[in-house]
């Protein structure tokens, strides 16, 4: 069994138990299928990486590697809201989403995927978007590498276009 198949199980069980106990649940729950809903995370996810041009125009790099993530973030959210699931949790909703592509469900590149698994490995931990996101968020660095930006852009955007195809096609 695979470590994101592992992981969604666990997520739907955790999910499970927080609402059995009377909690909000911070896992997986299995529900309708959501186009329309879906479709807003899309928007959402549009909004997002248009905010971080925006932020990177009035110098503000590290505002916008945070809208980037967000921006790839919603496209998670839309793809897992279109296949019938509810995330309130980062790790879960990555976990799902590798999962649907092993499944062959869903047809996105890996290294979007890649880009917000939090990594042991040092030459990831350092790059990777969720690692960017939370060192500019809770740091005091308010400039990046302008290439390390582009190519985030540049990923957020394939992000999107992707997920119109799953959203709109798939």
């Amino acid at each position: 069994m695979s470590h994101n198949k592992n992981k969604v199980r666990w997520c739907i069980n955790k999910a499970k138990k927080e609402l059995n106990e009377g909690n909000k649940h911070r896992g997986l729950m299995k529900i309708e299928s959501n186009v329309s809903e879906a479709k807003k995370h899309l928007k959402k996810a549009e909004h997002n990486f248009k905010m971080a041009i925006n932020m990177e125009k009035f110098d503000g790099s590290d505002w916008a590697v945070s809208a980037i993530f967000y921006s790839i973030y919603h496209c998670f959210l839309a793809i897992i809201t279109k296949f019938g699931y509810e995330s309130r949790n980062q790790d879960c909703t990555i976990a799902l989403i590798g999962y649907l592509k092993e499944q062959d469900k869903i047809k996105l590149d890996q290294d979007i995927i890649d880009e917000l698994i939090l990594s042991e490995h040092e030459d990831h931990h350092q790059r990777n978007t969720i690692e960017l996101r939370e060192n500019f968020q809770y740091g005091t660095q308010t400039t990046m590498d302008d290439k390390r930006l582009k190519e985030l852009k540049n990923l957020s955007r394939k992000a999107i276009d992707q997920t119109k195809k799953i959203i709109y096609f798939e």
